[in-house]
């Protein structure tokens, strides 16, 4: 390929590897000592082990790829001279992590001219990596990875999450209140990018979640889409919500969801 046109799928395979070595680093080298710091609320945790992995993959995207812009949850924006930009989240599930609950990963998507065209997962749940290529599927550990084919939402398991904001935690309550009656459950897994590669592999059947930010929904979203699931977002008077599910529900939840948030779908 022309530097103007980047091989998705090496793209990829660096974002595998990249998001396959900072996910050991977070299970087998966990400090003592985390150092807990907060961010935008008390609740809002960054620790030492979130630093560290993002210290691991920009230093592998500088080896690899070290004229790519990156968007990087921990240290922000670096400005590229290429048509690629890198949005990481180098431990999605800080909360989780921090008490010792194995629900959580990392998250690394590649853009190219905007438009999300690889992205990889790592799973300290499974012990694996999700990854897609735009155009290409979605796949878990080297197998094939498919959403579910269910078409009733009263029968669908839904994942959600919460902001750090009490206010806003609040109206998702609500929300979810008044949802629940009409859906199977509801989980709350507490990292989104997991939840979206639980959609598109089947092991969820629709997510929705407000007030994400790039780094939380980027290369999810790709695994998502690239394993059947259908993705789009509404944007409410309280922020914009990611959704993603199941060709079959998508509809009749975005639907739901409009009709609670008082949104509008993009």
């Amino acid at each position: 390929m022309s530097p103007g046109h980047p091989d998705a799928s090496a793209l990829r395979d660096l974002a595998v590897a990249l998001a396959r070595s900072a996910g050991d680093l977070l299970t087998t080298d966990r400090a003592d000592d985390l150092l807990p710091g907060t961010k935008s609320s008390p609740t809002d945790l960054v620790t030492v082990m979130d630093r560290a992995a993002e210290r691991l993959i920009l230093d592998g995207l500088l080896e690899a790829r070290p004229e790519d812009a990156v968007l990087a949850e921990e240290s922000g924006s670096r400005q590229g001279s290429t048509n690629v930009r890198w949005i990481v989240d180098p431990l999605d599930g800080t909360v989780n992590y921090y008490y010792g609950i194995p629900a959580y990963g990392v998250s690394i998507a590649a853009e190219v001219d905007g438009v999300v065209v690889a992205g990889a997962v790592y799973s300290a749940l499974h012990r694996g990596v999700f990854d897609a290529v735009l155009g290409g599927g979605s796949r878990f550990s080297g197998s094939t990875a498919r959403c579910s084919s269910i078409t009733d939402l009263s029968l669908s398991l839904v994942g959600t999450g919460f902001s750090y904001s009490a206010e806003r935690r609040a109206g998702q309550g609500r929300v979810v209140g008044k949802l629940l009656p009409q859906i199977r459950d509801i989980r709350r897994i507490g990292a989104a990018a997991l939840d979206l590669c639980a959609v598109g592999s089947g092991h969820l059947d629709a997510f929705f979640e407000l007030d994400l930010k790039p780094w939380d929904y980027a290369a999810g979203l790709l695994i998502a889409a690239e394993g059947g699931a259908r993705t789009g977002t509404l944007d409410s008077p309280d922020g914009q919500v990611v959704i993603s599910a199941a060709p079959g529900v998508y509809e009749v939840l975005v639907g739901e969801l409009r009709r609670l948030y008082g949104a509008g779908s993009t």
